[in-house]
């Protein structure tokens, strides 16, 4: 059966990172790329998310997958799948826009697969937490991330902190909600790599969400820390007094939204459960992108070879956690070590 997947966003860093990655690993798949400018072949269409009436070549080209990895506020393409049984996988949503998202999809009649998959690294984290132990045992649940500024990087995300830095979100401790602002609350935590100790600071990615709300783990949080010492402190510095609220959006834009040529991208889980401690560290020497691009391909490859029902889906849940950290920790360049 002729498989046709479409990327939608495919013209940014991680969507032509996913169309290289999936063509190299299943060159029988027809891949089509969807931009508000289409391009010059038959497999470059013109979609633009906020107009929904260039949506109708999606239908033409009878598209089975799409992956979206741009920024759909309005939730146009998610609708548009639901409404035409088109299987949907979506990497690109920070935490408030991901539970409203959820909510439109779990009202709906949905006759094809609606898979989430926007946590950090595309939606990784909480299958590798569940290779540690249970979430019915798990008490706390920390993830520590190293960002460096000399990583090759896309918008989406500098454009995320712009927006969102000045905005409070939530951790969740003893199963509540406790409110908190990004670069506040600093932590030591030595990561592994030969990286050592940093200082921590607050960090809203959409697994604290995940994590409480559907793996039922009570304390969740999310701390990171820049390459560079001085980033991070000054950082720090910045919102305990407050000044992300009276830069401007393109202000902000400046600050968060330099890219280097590629570095090293370096998350740690540190899991807590009756049996006492245990921490999954993983490394991907070819930095972010390449990490979510991986991860979104890996799960485009698990819809496409097992059965999964119609239904409504975080991507962590389609895999079998050993088979995911397996798949993971087979590819060159990302390296992955347990520690109790």
């Amino acid at each position: 059966m002729e498989q046709n997947i479409l990327i939608i966003g495919g013209n940014g860093l991680v969507g032509k990172t996913i169309s290289r990655i999936l063509k190299s690993r299943n060159p029988h798949l027809t891949i089509f790329i969807g931009g508000r400018k289409g391009g010059q072949t038959d497999k470059d269409l013109r979609i633009d998310v906020t107009d929904p009436a260039s949506f109708k070549v999606i239908l033409e080209k009878k598209i089975n997958l799409i992956i979206l990895s741009v920024n759909d506020r309005e939730d146009h393409i998610l609708r548009f799948a639901i409404a035409h049984h088109i299987d949907y996988l979506d990497i690109t949503k920070p935490t408030p826009a991901l539970v409203k998202a959820y909510a439109i999809a779990g009202k709906a009649d949905v006759n094809s697969r609606i898979v989430f998959s926007s946590g950090w690294m595309g939606g990784i984290v909480p299958g590798l937490v569940n290779t540690l132990s249970s979430s019915d045992d798990i008490k706390e649940v920390k993830v520590f991330v190293y960002y460096s500024v000399k990583d090759l990087a896309g918008e989406s995300s500098a454009h995320f902190m712009a927006e969102n830095v000045a905005v409070p979100f939530v951790h969740y401790k003893n199963d509540r909600p406790v409110s908190i602002r990004h670069f506040l609350d600093t932590e030591p935590f030595k990561f592994s790599f030969g990286i050592g100790e940093r200082k921590a600071y607050n960090f809203d990615v959409p697994d604290l969400y995940i994590l409480n709300k559907v793996e039922r783990i009570p304390g969740v949080s999310v701390k990171m820390t820049y390459n560079s010492k001085f980033i991070t402190w000054l950082l720090g510095s910045f919102q305990y007094l407050r000044i992300f609220n009276i830069l401007s959006l393109k202000e902000r834009k400046m600050i968060f939204g330099s890219s280097g040529n590629g570095d090293q991208s370096v998350f740690e889980i540190v899991v807590k459960d009756k049996e006492g401690q245990k921490k999954l560290s993983l490394r991907s020497m070819k930095g972010q992108a390449e990490l979510t691009a991986l991860s979104a391909v890996l799960h485009t490859e698990e819809l496409l070879r097992n059965p999964h029902e119609n239904n409504v889906y975080f991507s962590h849940q389609l895999h079998e956690p050993l088979s995911l950290m397996t798949q993971l920790h087979s590819y060159e360049t990302i390296n992955i070590n347990i520690t109790q």
